[in-house]
């Protein structure tokens, strides 16, 4: 019978519930139980994909074309799994989706509450992620107390109730802070945070305590008492250097012993020793490179998360520290292309409308005649063959159709099929799209391969009425999308490492398994700051 897991959060947001959730997910995996995730976000939005990345974070796009929570990002890189729209659901989209069902008639003229229409609908959701798997990891997004999270908190509730307390499973993370004034470790929040859980019917079997310390066995003693949960399972979830060490410490913690314990799961030892090596290799470098990203929305490091992880994840392969300089893309637009005078790589990530464009092409012009080591990702290649077609073809008034509408040399123009659309949800080239790779150039000799399939997100392509004159002027178009023949890489000869792609790579990136794009842009950052 499938195991259920809960995860909830307490206190504020921002504590890592994704991290802790990937992280069982991590021990699990390495006794051998076959899993799955769920990330409930209570926001009405139908999904973030309209969402500032200031309000929410990255976008993570999935293989099935969902724009899903950051946190699949963290489920995917910590265990073997590969998520779908399955595995993300909003407050929005299960009442979008009851609201469908009310409008059809499927209800048969029944009153549509919340109870039991609502956690039925959210129910629904667990079981279909549930199948053929051992384990399904649930995280309840917000915070207990927000009225948001209130049905799906419910929901869970009825589960122990109809499942049992051998199949379910509810772990809580919280905070204990440390008062420097005092002197003193806090427990009072996490007191109050798990009362307000068990003011709604749900007392948490496992804490998971958000601090900078080990906690003492006293603390945890005085935890467990007010709280109602065994001393053994007030786990210390301590601050770390890299997120990477966080299944470490939850296995020295004995987490994964309580689950297989809580779950009447056979007992099995958790192999890790690949996770220790990995940290290893990122707490003992050898070296380490600067990468200047310029970007958007440098100012919150969350709305790149794939991104980051990706170009450490390259680092690691190397044995190499990543250090990310974050320059913002208007400060270059300014004149100040000085900012990049340090950079041993040059990566612009992905992002819309024209904000901070053309302190991107600043930046795309330094790399190409300062032989720096470039990487242009989705808007990053855009703006790269923009530069190319304005600089080296002389065609001074090419742009993107998104960034200027009126300009005659439309190097980007919007998906013929979005023509008339003006509704901005899901209105993308989404997901997972095939590319063929020409033998003779850096992404085969990167890839190994002559097809890859890669995710994007994107609303314009390349206009191929300027396919002939790049080639002819000397940059390479390396990948093409056999369907549509629509241009997916472009590269430049001559160049250290120059290279631009229309799909986004970093959601492919393991920490076992490095992007080869990543892992080949860092060699040859590093390589530069050698020759440097």
């Amino acid at each position: 019978m499938t195991k259920y897991i809960f995860v909830t959060g307490g206190v504020l947001s921002s504590l890592g519930k994704g991290i802790a959730s990937a992280s069982i997910g991590t021990l699990l995996e390495s006794m051998g139980f076959k899993i799955s995730f769920l990330k409930f976000d209570p926001y009405l939005n139908v999904d973030p994909g309209t969402l500032s990345p200031y309000q929410h974070g990255e976008v993570y796009v999935t293989e099935d074309g969902a724009e899903t929570d950051l946190d699949l990002g963290h489920y995917e890189r910590f265990t073997s799994i590969t998520t779908s729209q399955a595995n993300n659901w909003t407050a929005g989209r299960i009442y979008a989706s009851i609201i469908e069902k009310e409008r059809k008639g499927d209800y048969l003229g029944k009153t549509v509450q919340v109870i039991p229409h609502v956690t039925d609908e959210i129910k629904n959701a667990i079981f279909a992620v549930a199948k053929d798997v051992d384990v399904v990891i649930v995280e309840v997004g917000g915070t207990v107390g927000d009225i948001e999270s209130l049905p799906f908190l419910e929901a869970i509730r009825q589960m122990r109730m109809e499942q049992g307390s051998k199949n379910t499973l509810f772990i809580h993370l919280t905070l204990i802070p440390y008062i420097p004034t005092a002197g003193e470790i806090k427990t009072k929040p996490t007191q109050h945070s798990v009362k307000e859980l068990r003011e709604i019917g749900i007392q948490p079997d496992v804490l998971l305590c958000r601090t900078d310390r080990f906690l003492s066995k006293e603390i945890k003693s005085k935890i467990a008492l007010f709280t109602n949960v065994a001393m053994e399972s007030v786990i210390t979830a301590k601050d770390v250097e890299s997120v990477y060490e966080v299944p470490l410490v939850f296995h020295q913690e004995g987490l994964d012993r309580i689950i297989v314990k809580y779950l009447d799961l056979p007992e099995r030892r958790a192999n890790l020793e690949n996770w220790i090596e990995m940290v290893d290799r990122i707490k003992n470098p050898v070296d380490e490179v600067d990468i200047y990203v310029v970007g958007k929305y440098t100012i919150l490091a969350d709305s790149y998360k794939s991104l980051v992880e990706a170009l450490r994840h390259g680092g690691m392969s190397h044995r190499l520290k990543v250090n990310i300089k974050w320059v913002k893309a208007e400060e270059v637009e300014e004149g100040n292309e000085s900012l990049l005078k340090e950079a041993h790589g040059i990566l612009i990530p992905g992002g819309f409308d024209k904000r901070g464009i053309e302190g991107m092409i600043k930046a795309v012009t330094y790399a190409r005649e300062k032989g720096v080591p470039f990487f242009g990702i989705c808007l990053g290649m855009q703006c790269a063959v923009i530069e190319y077609v304005r600089n080296v073809c002389k065609i001074k008034d090419a742009n993107s159709e998104e960034f200027d509408s009126s300009t005659s040399n439309k190097v980007f123009m919007k998906l013929t099929e979005l023509k008339g659309i003006d509704l901005m949800g899901g209105t993308m080239r989404l997901g997972g799209y095939r590319c063929v790779l020409d033998e003779n150039s850096l992404a085969y000799k990167i890839y190994g391969r002559k097809e890859i399939v890669e995710r994007h997100r994107h609303r314009y392509e390349f206009n191929p009425s300027f396919q002939e004159m790049i080639i002819s002027n000397g940059m390479k178009v390396s990948g093409i999308n056999p369907e549509r023949n629509l241009v997916e890489i472009v590269e430049l000869q001559g160049h250290p490492w120059f290279l631009g792609c229309q799909f986004h790579p970093e959601f492919r990136s393991k920490p076992f398994s490095p992007h080869p794009l990543f892992s080949s842009f860092i060699e040859a950052s590093y390589k530069y700051k050698r020759r440097r």
